[in-house]
């Protein structure tokens, strides 16, 4: 029998794509021991104090203050607290139907259950907040509680990676820099963007961003911008939109200059690439 035991069941449960079911915390006993069993939801302990072993895939983790393990549905699992110092944790339940890409996401899957070293006051709090705002039974409660367990996702995370001492490869720490970069243009190429705004933002010197950007992608930065641009503009010279607001939607605020660079771009003036695929009709345009 635990020493303390509380749970909270989510009142208001969701078909979102992560929808926290119940929260609860328990100061385990010395022969506290669960299954071996299967669970038809996700599960995710979070270790308080004391320790104890997870048993999963045919693994052993011994686990104590800070560690997380994650159990998914339909895995045989098996965790026990050590008879001298029995664990204490917190834990929830969850589902929904991109659960396990965003876990996967995270390099948190069945073969790797389980993150260590991963103690955080503000993670213990959010577990609270999760099984408080339960009990209160408010109507917005499954929004918040899956707010929570994903900023919970993202501190276990981060911890993670703060504990680890091994440097990125520098290849793969470019390819991510330059990845951010696609990121950022994608997004904000609406905007007035300049190439010192871009390095800025990200951190970067002007002169080392233009030069891994070149090297990933084959353009330069200001000329990706202006491929996305131009494709997003051919597209929505379907729509039912003038020139000037298809300019405007796509960051030229000049549509005069807007219609050169697209015909530069695809060989005709916005109006007549417009006219043209009109007049193709659907089977031709397939």
């Amino acid at each position: 029998m635990d020493l303390n035991y509380g749970v909270a069941i989510n009142p208001y449960p969701s078909r979102d794509e992560l929808s926290v079911l119940f929260s609860g915390h328990s100061q385990t006993s010395a022969d506290h021991k669960v299954g071996p069993l299967v669970h038809s939801h996700h599960l995710l302990h979070y270790v308080l104090s004391g320790r104890g072993v997870f048993h999963c895939r045919g693994k052993e983790y011994l686990l104590e203050a800070g560690a997380a393990f994650f159990i998914y549905p339909g895995e045989l699992v098996r965790y026990d607290a050590d008879p001298q110092s029995p664990w204490a944790y917190r834990w929830t339940g969850y589902k929904g139907g991109q659960v396990d890409e965003l876990l996967a996401r995270l390099d948190i899957t069945p073969e790797k259950p389980v993150i260590q070293n991963a103690y955080s006051s503000k993670t213990c709090s959010l577990f609270r907040r999760i099984e408080r705002v339960f009990g209160k039974g408010e109507p917005s409660c499954d929004l918040q509680a899956s707010g929570w367990l994903r900023l919970i996702l993202a501190d276990l995370v981060g911890n993670r990676q703060r504990t680890e001492t091994s440097d990125p490869e520098p290849e793969a720490q470019i390819t991510r820099q330059v990845e951010q970069a696609i990121r950022w243009l994608t997004l904000q190429y609406s905007q007035q963007i300049s190439i010192e705004q871009l390095a800025q933002t990200l951190g970067y010197h002007r002169t080392h961003l233009s030069k891994m950007f070149k090297q990933h992608t084959g353009l330069s930065p200001m000329q990706f911008l202006l491929k996305i641009r131009m494709e997003r503009a051919r597209l929505l010279l379907s729509d039912p939109l003038t020139v000037e607001q298809v300019a405007a939607s796509v960051g030229f605020p000049d549509a005069l200059y807007f219609s050169k660079q697209f015909k530069k771009w695809y060989g005709q003036a916005p109006t007549d690439y417009r006219h043209y695929q009109l007049n193709m009709g659907p089977s031709r345009r397939e």
